[in-house]
């Protein structure tokens, strides 16, 4: 198992650094965008005056946050007709709708969504619980959240985990993996949040490894793979651009969960 886990996190590392990398030298370009970027970049960290102990700031509080919750009537809907859940954050508040339609006009798949802006994984995966309580689960759940667990990588694992208990062996577990170099902070903390970022990926992959229903969408590695994406893609190192970046994602979801 050893041999196979090595290369694969040799690769995310050294992919993790030339996109960082290539962030730095195409800040230039994205210039025209930070103003319309800072709103949504400060919804991911409250407060960057201190670093924190892994380099990427202090989160903030989410509660009174921007979110987009379907109405129980949806929910219904969607687990009666073999929908498809979604826990996310600022990223899904911003994309969820379009991501209904592109699934929709696919092949008829509802979606329900509890997407909540600045909200760790925790928070994600006690919406994932209360859902599950509330109104029972369809067999296929998308987690799109991790962006604000850069603050505090160490507990990512655990939440991915208690995702995996709560949707059961029955079901499969889709998960984005993360891309979160932030352009208006600085050089420094841009270089955490890509280590930090990086980190996260990798304990998605290892939970995949052990959890043979979960499905990991390669965001990242979309990225990575023509560094010119990373500034023409992400309007803010973070959420993606509209609508190259949104399209783009939005598709790479819809072939994940429905070919």
């Amino acid at each position: 198992m050893r041999k196979q886990t090595t290369p694969k996190r040799r690769q995310i590392v050294t992919a993790g650094a030339a996109a960082a990398a290539a962030i730095a030298a195409q800040t230039q370009t994205a210039s025209a965008q930070t103003a319309a970027a800072r709103p949504a970049a400060a919804e991911l960290a409250a407060s960057t005056t201190s670093t924190g102990p892994y380099g990427s700031g202090v989160a903030g509080f989410w509660s009174s946050a921007t979110r987009a919750i379907s109405t129980p009537a949806q929910i219904e809907r969607t687990r009666q007709t073999g929908g498809v859940y979604m826990f996310g954050d600022s990223i899904s508040v911003q994309d969820g709708k379009a991501l209904a339609v592109r699934l929709l006009n696919r092949n008829g798949t509802q979606l329900a969504v509890h997407n909540w802006s600045s909200r760790p994984t925790s928070g994600a995966v006690d919406a994932l619980q209360q859902w599950a309580s509330t109104y029972g689960l369809p067999r296929r759940i998308l987690m799109a959240s991790g962006s604000n667990d850069i603050f505090d990588p160490p507990k990512f694992a655990a939440q991915v985990a208690r995702a995996v208990s709560i949707v059961g062996q029955n079901r499969t577990l889709y998960w984005v993996n993360l891309q979160v170099v932030r352009r208006s902070v600085s050089a420094a903390v841009q270089l955490a949040d890509q280590r930090n970022s990086s980190w996260l990926n990798m304990q998605l992959y290892d939970a995949q490894e052990r959890y043979p229903n979960l499905r990991i969408i390669r965001w990242a590695e979309w990225l990575w793979v023509k560094p010119y994406r990373l500034a023409n893609y992400l309007r803010d190192g973070v959420h993606p651009s509209v609508p190259l970046g949104q399209d783009a994602r939005n598709e790479l979801i819809v072939q994940s969960l429905v070919g």
